[in-house]
């Protein structure tokens, strides 16, 4: 018996470690010059902060456990400072400089190594398109000036997202590929997206980013104006369902945006007056909010003060009505006629009280 308890003790041991193993996590070791002491570091996912450290001697240590790579954004609060990597379950080092975030230098993590490459393909024309923005942003630019810079902008967009579709085709497996055609779903449309998705390996299909792709892929229907509109179905704040089909009038507005959403909060207070000169007649309205969170949801509906219908299902920019709609952005809209005939997209303040006008016109 004796002999039996080393050997015992030993097995303890060896599974103590093994259980370790499996239990390491990131660590993440940052130096960044010119911050300064006690500055507040954040590590953050789109939806939600996950990690956070204060700056001693322009150096910071996070500890922690990732599911899987994940795609993170890291900052300084009350900063401008903003930058993203890709956070592994390894030793991994980050060094950036005040105002160069987006320049960092980061090692330790494989998924990184793939990001950069493709960075490295995109950042001279990165550089072009900052520049051209700065044009564009500029009150006292020119129209000629500006027309032709939007133009050029344009063009470099589209070469920039060649460059990634190109990395996506090359590269299947890399977790990188799946992210970008998730940001790109809805902008390159289903048969797009399905070809690039149909390549890459299960386990990268089996990721969070893949599944997006893949409910896209099933979803997305992309109705053109004059196509008969898609039915959708979601909850109104009582969490009573409610289809778009249920909303009955002459002309039927979809309106798509968030409480978070600047431009459409902006744009709520002229839709509330179109609503109010076109109800009567025959105009309603269906709030589709791209919410994550109810409460916000609910205070942006009360005080924005607005009167029609308004549903969700809280799932952001995986809301159902927008992947089958492809809405990449917000604010957007649809116009459907009484015939559930689309007649019109994107339309916001004087054009869509100029479209109205013209339909009741021509109705009466």
């Amino acid at each position: 018996m004796k002999s039996i308890v080393p050997i015992f003790l030993s097995i303890l041991v060896f599974f103590a470690c093994q259980n370790e193993k499996k239990e390491t996590g990131y660590v993440l070791t940052g130096t960044l010059k010119n911050i300064a002491d006690s500055s507040v570091v954040y590590l953050a996912t789109q939806n939600e902060k996950m990690d956070s450290a204060f700056v001693v001697g322009e150096k910071f240590t996070m500890k922690g456990k990732v599911d899987a790579p994940t795609h993170v954004y890291i900052s300084i609060k009350d900063s401008e400072n903003f930058g993203a990597l890709w956070l592994e379950n390894s030793p991994m080092t980050i060094t950036a400089e005040d105002g160069k975030f987006r320049e960092a230098v980061i090692t330790g993590s494989q998924t990184q190594k793939d990001n950069d490459l493709l960075k490295g393909k995109l950042t001279a024309l990165g550089k072009v398109a900052d520049s051209l923005v700065s044009i564009l942003r500029d009150e006292n630019t020119e129209k000629s000036l500006w027309d032709s810079t939007y133009a050029e902008y344009q063009a470099n967009n589209d070469l920039q997202q060649e460059i990634q579709r190109g990395f996506i085709k090359d590269n299947p497996e890399s977790l990188v590929s799946a992210y970008i055609l998730k940001v790109y779903k809805s902008t390159w449309g289903r048969d797009t997206t399905e070809l690039l998705f149909t390549p890459m390996p299960e386990v990268v299909k089996n990721t969070e980013d893949g599944k997006s792709i893949a409910r896209f892929i099933e979803l997305s229907v992309n109705p053109q104006i004059g196509d008969k509109y898609v039915d959708f179905e979601m909850e109104n704040v009582a969490g009573e369902k409610v289809k778009l089909s249920d909303i009955k009038g002459k002309y039927v507005l979809v309106d798509f945006w968030a409480s978070w959403c600047g431009p459409c909060r902006r744009e709520n207070p002229n839709l509330v007056k179109t609503y109010n000169n076109f109800h009567d007649k025959g105009f309603e309205v269906l709030g589709v909010s791209f919410d994550q969170k109810k409460e916000p949801w609910l205070k942006a509906i009360e005080k924005d003060e607005l009167p029609w219908e308004q549903i969700t299902d809280l799932l952001a920019w995986e809301c159902e009505a927008g992947v089958i709609y492809n809405v990449n952005a917000i604010p957007d809209n649809i116009l459907i006629d009484e015939e559930g005939t689309i007649i019109a997209r994107g339309l916001r303040g004087v054009k869509l009280d100029e479209k109205l006008e013209e339909l009741f016109n021509k109705a009466s």
